[in-house]
């Protein structure tokens, strides 16, 4: 302490993209159907597009409890950041409003 190096430091630019990564990676699981219907075509083979349908539809049943998960995931990243920051805005006025009252007293004297 006391060398001019905070005790306390958040990596707050990565939490807050954090959040939004994984909300783009929920987006993403829920359009697997999608993406396989994009490739049937190409694939052309039918067993290998019915293993797919049968991977989206056993897949159906997990993904809710990850995309719940990632929501809460990324509540909690952007909860980190907003009271951070407002601990950081809080703190910032305290010692603002020391150094005034300090300031005064110097002058005063």
């Amino acid at each position: 302490m006391g060398q001019g190096k905070s005790d306390l430091a958040l990596p707050l630019t990565e939490l807050e993209g954090f959040g939004r990564r994984l909300r783009s990676l929920k987006t993403r699981l829920n359009h697997t159907a999608k993406l396989f219907e994009s490739y049937r075509d190409d694939i052309g083979d039918g067993g290998v597009n019915d293993a797919l349908g049968d991977f989206e539809s056993n897949w159906e049943d997990g993904r809710e409890d990850i995309t719940q998960q990632l929501d809460a995931l990324a509540s909690m990243s952007d909860a980190v950041v907003r009271e951070f920051k407002k601990l950081d805005d809080e703190l910032t006025k305290k010692v603002n409003d020391a150094m005034k009252t300090e300031d005064r007293r110097k002058k005063e004297k």
